[in-house]
């Protein structure tokens, strides 16, 4: 009997072991990471940002993403509250109500790309990589559509390509890792006009921030968001209002979400010794969902086929008996013609009157 992925899932969640092997990605450490130390980052500066949408822009551009609704030069799109999702990276948001005086405040949205990632510690096949440059990256070859990721993000920011029925994977912001490993910008910091992103080694960047602290006290709030909040981001923030008058989680704290998982293994002991028995169940229903998928399409490929060469046999059967049933109409009428044509001069010859036989 086969099962489906979906169901295999569903029994680990019942287990209780589909959490417990998430935590793996981190959990074996005791000690907080701090960090790659030359990795990179970016700074948002919210007193910079004029919401002209050209970061998102950018990213949609250099990540081929599709077109949005509405143009982004169309700035009306800001009266709405938005996140991110399978088909946009990034976003900016207006906050009108805030204790700034001149005007409205812009919050730009997007991964944070956090030192140790609750994405990568809930998933257990470990579709998530925090790379040394700093970015995390996403792998689909190995992602089983559980969807745990989301659910840890503290920040909401994974989403799943619910419109994609056969081939769905979850969608989030890479920090343009192809292009920075490359030594180019992301995208969005390409594309910023005001400056309102700063792009560079996340340890520069911290210090820069607080060098603009300390010069412009009155211009922003004294904390670099990011720098610690679960364990730190490689995305900081400074703001000219607090964070919670732009939308951003203040109830955190500074421990790492791998480090609230850490011990778990030990306390489940057997799930070291099953774990690779559940990577190879999952690789073989998936596997197994492929092979099926691929016999019903080969099925359905023949069976038209067959319909198809049914369909041709019984129209050129039909055209042949059309065919020689108008060949023998044809005959008939021609056969019939001739018989007229011989028996016209004996209708004539008998026709003629007896005095000019006798003449």
């Amino acid at each position: 009997m086969s099962i489906s992925r979906r169901k295999f899932l569903g029994w680990l969640g019942a287990a209780g072991l589909g959490t417990t092997l998430g935590n793996a990605a981190h959990a074996a450490s005791n000690k907080q990471f701090g960090g790659h130390p030359d990795s990179v980052g970016v700074l948002f500066d919210n007193t910079r940002c004029i919401g002209c949408r050209k970061c998102e822009a950018g990213c949609n551009e250099v990540n081929e993403l599709p077109a949005p609704e509405q143009p982004f030069d169309d700035l009306s799109i800001l009266d709405q509250r938005r996140r991110t999702d399978a088909k946009t990276y990034t976003i900016v948001n207006r906050y009108e109500n805030t204790s700034r005086v001149n005007g409205p405040m812009y919050r730009k949205v997007q991964c944070n790309h956090c030192l140790e990632p609750a994405c990568a510690s809930a998933c257990f096949v470990r579709a998530f990589t925090k790379t040394g440059i700093g970015a995390v990256t996403y792998d689909e070859s190995v992602c089983v559509g559980c969807r745990y990721c989301m659910i840890a993000c503290p920040f909401e920011i994974p989403t799943y390509e619910y419109d994609q029925a056969l081939t769905p994977r979850v969608r989030k912001c890479t920090m343009c890792h192809p292009r920075i490993v490359k030594g180019q910008l992301p995208g969005c910091v390409q594309a910023c006009p005001t400056e309102a992103l700063a792009y560079g080694k996340r340890r520069d960047l911290i210090r820069f921030a607080r060098e603009r602290i300390r010069r412009f006290p009155a211009r922003y709030v004294d904390h670099i968001y990011g720098e610690h909040e679960m364990g730190g981001t490689n995305w900081l923030y400074l703001s000219g209002v607090p964070f919670r008058e732009i939308g951003m989680r203040e109830d955190l704290g500074i421990t790492p979400a791998a480090a609230l998982t850490k011990g778990a293994l030990g306390g489940v002991p057997m799930v070291v010794a099953i774990w690779p028995v559940l990577l190879t169940g999952v690789y073989a229903i998936s596997k197994r969902k492929e092979k099926i998928a691929q016999q019903e399409k080969d099925a359905a490929i023949s069976a038209a086929i067959a319909d198809t060469q049914a369909a041709a046999e019984q129209k050129l059967s039909e055209a042949l008996e059309r065919a020689e049933k108008e060949k023998l109409t044809a005959i008939e009428k021609e056969v019939k013609k001739a018989l007229e044509e011989a028996e016209k001069p004996q209708a004539e010859e008998d026709a003629k009157p007896e005095s000019e036989e006798d003449s």
